[in-house]
């Protein structure tokens, strides 16, 4: 795939739109970027003039966008850029759009504070249950010595509505051998 992908820094210059779409929920919002220079002569800041881009974001993206930005916002927007043009009323007018694949606050400005957010679909984070080996394993564990210490490996299936990985940021290997904080942050590699 030949696109043009970007990073643009600047400020969300009107609110979030978010609407419902056959394909999936899809959010729109003006975005400014404006570049600032350092003027030697003046020995000042200076701005340059300021481009718009409108900026749409996808399904999940664009839910959490519409719950996260307000109006003035310093952003980082991560995405694909498209340029189209139109005639409208007979003037040919030119469009730039960013499909955004990644939007967050720029920190420079400010502080933020993350909040994850539930999945509604738990068929991506659940691994699917073998009724046969699941039924196998139940039988084994009454049949232990019922201590409960899980002497034996944890190779057996997991029970249903229990998640993959209990750190998504860990691939499972890395989740048995990671050390974890009295806060449930990890402490050791990434």
């Amino acid at each position: 795939m030949n696109d043009t992908v970007v990073t643009l820094v600047g400020n969300a210059a009107t609110g979030v739109d978010y609407r419902e779409t056959p394909t999936g929920g899809v959010a729109r919002f003006r975005f400014a970027v404006t570049p600032r220079r350092w003027d030697r002569r003046n020995s000042a800041w200076t701005d340059g003039s300021t481009s718009f881009y409108t900026v749409c974001a996808w399904r999940s993206l664009g839910a959490n966008l519409t719950a996260s930005v307000n109006v003035g916002d310093p952003l980082v927007v991560h995405g694909r850029l498209r340029v189209r043009d139109e005639t409208l009323d007979g003037q040919r007018r030119t469009f730039v759009d960013i499909d955004a694949v990644s939007i967050g606050h720029d920190l420079t400005w400010g502080t933020s504070a993350f909040k994850r957010v539930a999945r509604a679909n738990t068929a991506l984070t659940e691994r699917p249950v073998d009724m046969s080996a699941a039924a196998s394993a139940a039988n084994a564990a009454t049949a232990g010595s019922g201590s409960g210490s899980g002497s034996g490996s944890d190779a057996g299936p997991r029970s249903v509505g229990k998640p993959v990985h209990t750190q998504p940021w860990l691939s499972e290997q890395d989740e048995s051998a990671a050390p974890v904080g009295a806060a449930g942050v990890p402490t050791g590699p990434l």
